[in-house]
């Protein structure tokens, strides 16, 4: 079933209170998804210093990536340890820390990842007491793959990108095959990771987040919805029947998504909103 929350802020007062926010909401949307839960967060400045490349990554300890990464900092969040350093840290974590999986990596951005029940894990994230721009969350009903953090969302495969997924693609196991034929790697066997990977691949040959996802929307079969983000942008998309459930509320302070009403009912001004459904396969993006 699974749950997706997100929130884009216009109002830079607001960014104090990203985190609290982002924790309420993941709150109401726990009984759609209780076996695992994640987030990415972009402009938290304990996380993701400004001037610093950063790394989210499943598999090492804080302890062992400073030790591997000179100069490095890592922070512990749950399962995920995220890494921040200059110059190109991606490359550097490859070669010095080759057992790890990266669960997310740009600037600005970081990809929080684990299992057991969504509240808990935004505690242990310390999700209460992050600032920044912009959150994505989603807690997770495992149907595709095993309950592990590396299954869990969002799915963050290309530099700041993230993709949260409510739903199934029929049709992934094709999509891998032909994507792998193009140099592309994957993690894990869940579903949604082709999905991330497809429109990774997409804005690397130079779409922009909209014509990526359209042609995610012509390409994969399926039930979906779909909150995808990058460091400037927020988008929403659902297949041609729209089955899977979302709502969008925007007012003049924030932009929010979410699986469901309640969801949105937690922020200020929701009383003020201008609420919708988004329509089946009609792109909606908002950038910063």
């Amino acid at each position: 079933m699974c749950g997706i929350v997100g929130l884009h802020l216009r109002e830079p007062s607001l960014e104090p209170r990203l985190g609290v926010l982002l924790t309420a909401m993941l709150g109401q949307v726990v009984e759609r998804g209780p076996d695992s839960a994640g987030v990415a967060v972009y402009g938290d400045p304990r996380l993701t210093p400004p001037g610093r490349t950063v790394v989210s990554l499943l598999g090492v300890t804080p302890a062992e990536a400073e030790a591997a990464l000179p100069g490095a900092v890592a922070v512990a969040a749950d399962a995920t340890t995220v890494v921040h350093a200059d110059g190109d840290l991606l490359a550097a974590v490859t070669q010095a820390l080759p057992h790890a999986t990266v669960i997310g990596s740009g600037t600005g951005m970081a990809v929080l990842k684990g299992t057991g029940n969504p509240v808990e894990l935004a505690s242990s994230f310390g999700l209460a007491g992050v600032t920044g721009w912009q959150g994505v969350g989603h807690t997770r009903m495992a149907t595709e793959s095993a309950v592990t953090p590396q299954g869990a969302h969002p799915f963050s495969v290309g530099p700041g990108q993230c993709l949260v997924h409510n739903g199934s693609f029929a049709n992934h196991a094709t999509i891998r095959r032909e994507l792998r034929t193009q140099g592309v790697q994957f993690d894990s066997e869940n579903d949604s990771e082709v999905g991330a990977r497809f429109i990774a691949h997409q804005l690397s040959e130079g779409a922009d987040l909209e014509k990526a996802l359209r042609l995610l929307c012509e390409r994969f079969d399926g039930f979906y919805t779909l909150l995808v983000s990058t460091g400037d942008s927020f988008a929403v998309v659902r297949d041609a029947i729209a089955c899977k459930p979302a709502l969008v509320a925007e007012t003049d302070a924030w932009v929010a998504m979410a699986s469901e009403y309640r969801a949105l009912d937690v922020l200020p001004g929701i009383e003020h909103a201008r609420i919708f459904e988004p329509e089946p396969e009609e792109v909606y993006v908002w950038r910063r």
